[in-house]
C-alpha cells in the first residue's frame, strides 16, 4: 500500500493543479508559481543526488563495478532522452510552438507536451520504489517518497498551466479539469509498469536510478528554473529553491 501510494502521489499533484481551473480566474498568482517552480527545482535537484545518484554509486560498488560508470552513464543517456524529446515533440515557450512544425493548436501540442514529458518522470518513481522493493540497494523508502514529493509540488503548476488555458480556449471547465488529469495519468503507468519489471531491472537498476536522475535534472535546468527566473520576481524562484533544496537534503539524510 506505501508504493501504490507513493507512485499515486505525482498524479495526485497534477489533479490538484488541473482543478485550479475551477477557483482561479486566469492563473496563478506568479509569486505563487516562481516560489512553486523553484521549490519543485530544489526538490528535484537534492533528490536527483540523494536518492538516485548516491544510491546507484553505492549499488554499483556492491555489484563489483567501477562505481562512477553507470552513474555517468545513465546521467548521459537521461539528459540525451529527454533532449531528443524536446527535439520531436511539439514544444511551447512563450506561447509559441518550438520543435516540429504541427498544425495542432498551441494548446493541443501543449497537453502532448506535457503528457510526455511526465513518462521519465514516472519513469523515475517506479525505479526509485523498485530499488526499495529489491532491499541492498541505498534506496530507503522516505527518499523514494521525498521524490515523489517533489516531482508532484512539480506538476501542481503544471496541470493548472494545462487546464486554464482550455478553459480560455472555450472548453467547459469540468472537460479541461479532465484533460488536465489526463496529461499526469501516464506517471503512475509509466511507475507501475517499470515496478512490474523488477526482478529483471535490479542488474541494470545503478543505471537506470542514474537514468532517471539526468532526466530530472534535464526537466529543472531546461525547463523550471528558466521559468522561475523569467521577467520580474525571479528572486522569489531563488528563494523556492534553496528551501526545496535543504528541505529535501535533511529529509533524504536524516530519515533515510
Amino acid at each position: 500500500m506505501e508504493i501504490v501510494l507513493g507512485i499515486l502521489i505525482p498524479f495526485f499533484g497534477t489533479t490538484v493543479g488541473s482543478l485550479m481551473v475551477f477557483f482561479m480566474k486566469n492563473s496563478l498568482s506568479k509569486r505563487v508559481e516562481k516560489i512553486l517552480l523553484g521549490f519543485a527545482s530544489g526538490v528535484m535537484i537534492a533528490a536527483s543526488i540523494w536518492s538516485l545518484l548516491i544510491p546507484s554509486i553505492e549499488m554499483a560498488e556492491e555489484q563489483d563495478m567501477i562505481a562512477w560508470i553507470p552513474a555517468v552513464i545513465g546521467f548521459i543517456l537521461g539528459i540525451l532522452f529527454l533532449l531528443v524529446i524536446d527535439c520531436i515533440v511539439p514544444h511551447l515557450e512563450g506561447g509559441k510552438a518550438k520543435g516540429i512544425k504541427s498544425k495542432l493548436k498551441n494548446t493541443t501540442m501543449l497537453v502532448l507536451a506535457v503528457t510526455l514529458h511526465n513518462i521519465p518522470e514516472g519513469m523515475a518513481v517506479g525505479v526509485v520504489f523498485a530499488g526499495v522493493l529489491a532491499g541492498n540497494t541505498g534506496v530507503t523508502i522516505a527518499g523514494a517518497f521525498a521524490l515523489a514529493i517533489g516531482i508532484a509540488i512539480q506538476n501542481f503548476p503544471e496541470g493548472a498551466i494545462i487546464s486554464m488555458p482550455l478553459k480560455s480556449d472555450g472548453m467547459p471547465k469540468k472537460k479541461a479539469f479532465i484533460y488536465g488529469v489526463l496529461s499526469g495519468i501516464v506517471e503512475p503507468i509509466a511507475a507501475f509498469i517499470t515496478l512490474l519489471l523488477t526482478s529483471t531491472i535490479v542488474p541494470i537498476l545503478p543505471y537506470l536510478l542514474s537514468f532517471a536522475a539526468g532526466a530530472m535534472i534535464y526537466v529543472v535546468v531546461d525547463e523550471l528554473i528558466p521559468e522561475s527566473q523569467k521577467g520580474e520576481l525571479a528572486s522569489l524562484g531563488t528563494i523556492g529553491v534553496t528551501i526545496g533544496f535543504v528541505i529535501m537534503m535533511i529529509l533524504d539524510v536524516t530519515l533515510g
